[in-house]
């Protein structure tokens, strides 16, 4: 690292121990040799320090009350020992998998001061070690080669990024990732490191780039368009508004920008579509996808399997007899237009009866000996759907076969053109989740002439991902669609469904009744909601319904942030319904700290996470995936979750994928159904006080929905009909190609 002070002192020396490291920040207090052998204690930030190291920190000699003299430094250098005792020390320290004190001293015994050279370049020598056989050997190699190939991109990065960025860029960039980040810094920016764009951008300012070099024109348009994809959900945005938000976020002047962006769009770097006047721009991957979206759509209707209406007319009689069940008009409307089209969509609230259509679509496909394949976008989504229709149903990572890419946010799949799905019938449910990446992945999949059947309540949320497809290709009207509206009787006494409907059609929901399944718990003072929920959680359910209903509880919230958000409710639930204990192991991460037996939630896809289920070995944990802390092992740096029946392994460097999961926002909920869930009424965001998220979060319920807080909060979401805005060109992509 380059001495920021010129006035510093210096002090060189070896580790001799590393007393405390804080691994949120690398703020480390350790024990210093130096060349008198006079023991130095320093503090400061130093990532990855081990014993044994040489190193050179500059700074300044301080005094501390309670523990004396220190040396206080904000720059250092790291290199590897070449005396024997230090090398027999750095390995003693067990920093090189597979060495521990015992071996590491028959290590240098043997090799001496080119032990380092041994175990880098002819690892197969370590095998003439007592001990050591070949393939310890070959960890042994891979585990100093990685530490000392990392260590170069850590004196580069390590003012810029944390331990865990570093480990990502280190895995795909290999010992040359500080040429290529000198290169071009803004590479960093790639989904499959992670780094922000301000991260890079203040890189390469210590490089001297020019503000207006192309690298970082290009980069920063990207990152405007990822950020508004990822928490706007849009795939593109108005020339005028990319224009605007990329001159600010870069600095430069607007002028600059767009000739930038007109520039890129001549030389392919960008894409363009002009829709109702408006010229959207977006990337090339971006506008491949819905390009190919609305093209294989066109193909599955123009070659899916038709019928006559007569057979259609003929087949719909056949299951009515078999089910002894009379569809109502809609419905049989859906089973005749599920038929008569490739693509069809089936959208309605609950209770309406989409469940029916379902089983009736599997068993006529079935009888005329078409094959069906049942998915949905999260596991518990798929698993409701197995259990409605007893037949199987996978998620739809698992219907592509999800294989292991090169990084954790790469997307691959064995089910592809090349491999499509065998069954040539898909019928998705819970469609409104299935976001833009998703459902290229999905189509590429499909085999031209098989029939796709969309599922979903079009008034829910959209995807949590970019895009808006489910709304999309029915506002195209062009996907053959129908909507279930009628309530049937059994339905109608479920004050869920009741109250789901009065929402979604503007009417607050009935709030005064005690003997049904849906209840209000008035508190007007926001700052006694959290401790109302635990209080239900703890004591009032589990009195009331017994103590199982514990875990069958949900507590979903508008917000991250509030009295009532998910911030505060997961501080408050983990106190109470899983205290520390001497028994229980805890780790901390991204400031969380994480326990055995806690509740947590996968937040963004990984496809490298790998589990176990019995005998069966896979990868792939994905954003609102829910599991319970099994084991920590803190001696070999690893966090066990039990999903359902998968057991997933996380590395300590990648717990900032997991989350407390005791409370949950109502996006996160998407997809999934809680025997009971409680939703905070608490003044927050405005845009999150909407008509859509409160319906969302009641029909996630199955058996009993509770609200707690503000009695004006209901009303004042059921009246907030603000729909989320989401700039796609599908539908108009669609439009023009079906």
């Amino acid at each position: 690292m380059e001495n920021k002070n010129s006035l510093a002192d210096t002090v060189k020396g070896t580790i001799e121990n590393v007393v405390y490291r804080n691994e949120e920040n690398d703020y480390t207090v350790m024990e210093i040799s130096d060349s008198e052998n006079s023991l130095i204690t320093a503090v400061g930030v130093i990532p990855m320090a081990f014993e044994g190291e040489c190193v050179v920190l500059q700074g300044r000699w301080t005094f501390h009350k309670e523990f004396g003299k220190q040396f206080s430094f904000d720059s250092f250098e790291k290199t590897l020992p070449k005396e024997v005792d230090g090398i027999l020390q750095y390995l003693s320290s067990r920093t090189v998998k597979g060495v521990g004190p015992v071996t590491a001293l028959k290590i240098v015994n043997r090799f001496g001061t080119d032990t380092f050279e041994v175990i880098e370049n002819h690892p197969e020598w370590l095998a003439d070690v007592p001990g050591i056989t070949m393939k310890k050997a070959a960890v042994i190699s891979a585990s100093f080669k990685e530490q000392t190939g990392i260590r170069g991109v850590m004196m580069f990065c390590s003012e810029f990024m944390s331990v865990s960025e570093i480990t990502r860029v280190y895995k795909s960039l290999g010992a040359g990732a500080v040429g290529v980040i000198k290169e071009n810094p803004y590479v960093l920016c790639a989904g499959e490191f992670g780094i922000p764009f301000e991260k890079a951008d203040e890189i390469a300012r210590s490089l001297g780039f020019d503000p207006e070099s192309e690298f970082r024109l290009l980069a920063g348009i990207d990152f405007v368009l990822s950020y508004n994809a990822s928490v706007n959900g849009h795939t593109c945005l108005p020339r005028e508004k990319l224009t605007l938000a990329a001159s600010e976020a870069l600095s430069l002047d607007s002028a600059v920008v767009s000739d930038f962006i007109e520039n890129a769009l001549d030389n392919g770097e960008l894409s363009l579509y002009r829709t109702d006047g408006v010229d959207f721009i977006m990337t090339n991957e971006t506008a491949n996808s819905e390009d190919f979206i609305a093209k294989k759509l066109r193909l599955l209707e123009n070659t899916a399997a038709k019928f006559t209406r007569m057979d259609i007319a003929a087949l719909i009689e056949k299951v009515e007899l078999q089910s002894g069940i009379t569809y109502e008009r809609r419905q049989r409307e859906a089973l005749f237009e599920a038929l008569d089209h490739g693509v069809f969509i089936l959208t309605g609230g609950p209770g309406t009866g989409k469940t029916t259509v379902v089983k009736a679509l599997i068993s006529i496909f079935s009888g005329i000996g078409m094959k069906t394949a049942l998915a949905a976008p999260t596991g518990r989504a798929a698993k409701r759907m197995s259990e409605a229709t007893s037949e199987k149903a996978r998620t739809v990572h698992r219907l592509l076969e999800t294989e292991r890419g090169t990084a954790s946010s790469e997307m691959r799949y064995g089910r592809n053109e090349r491999n499509p799905i065998d069954e040539n019938v898909i019928i998705i449910d819970e469609a409104s989740m299935m976001d833009l990446a998703l459902m290229t992945s999905l189509l590429r999949a499909v085999r031209p002439g098989a029939h796709l059947i969309l599922i979903g309540d079009s008034d829910q949320l959209p995807s949590v991902g970019a895009g808006n497809v489910l709304s999309d290709l029915i506002a195209s009207e062009a996907i053959a669609t129908v909507r279930l509206t009628e309530i049937f009787r059994q339905a109608k006494e479920s004050l869920i469904v009741t109250n789901a409907h009065r929402i979604n059609a503007g009417e607050a929901p009935v709030l005064n009744v005690t003997d049904n399944d849906f209840f209000f718990v008035k508190r007007e003072n926001e700052r006694d909601i959290a401790n109302t929920v635990a209080s239900l959680v703890m004591e009032r359910l589990p009195r009331a319904y017994g103590r199982d209903i514990r875990q069958k509880i949900q507590v979903i919230t508008p917000s991250k942030k509030g009295a009532g958000g998910v911030e505060i409710l997961n501080s408050v639930l983990q106190s109470c319904m899983n205290p520390p204990a001497k028994f229980k192991k805890e780790k901390q991460s991204h400031g969380v700290v994480f326990r055995e037996g806690d509740k947590v939630m996968q937040i963004a896809n990984d496809y490298e996470i790998e589990w176990e289920r019995g005998d069966e070995v896979g990868i792939g944990v994905f954003n609102g995936d829910i599991g319970v802390i099994e084991h920590i092992d803190n001696q070999n740096s690893a966090l066990y979750v039990r999903f359902d029946d998968r057991l997933a392994k996380y590395g300590f460097d990648i717990l900032d994928e997991l989350d407390l999961a005791y409370a949950i926002t109502v996006h996160k909920s998407q997809g999934s159904e809680y025997p009971v869930v409680i939703i905070p009424m608490y003044s927050c965001a405005p845009m999150l006080l909407s008509r859509n998220l409160l319906y969302t979060a009641v029909t996630r319920a199955k058996k009993m929905v509770v609200l707690v807080g503000r009695s004006d909060i209901p009303a004042r979401m059921v009246g907030n009909n603000r729909e989320i805005l989401r700039y796609t060109t599908l539908k108009s992509r669609i439009f023009d190609y079906c």
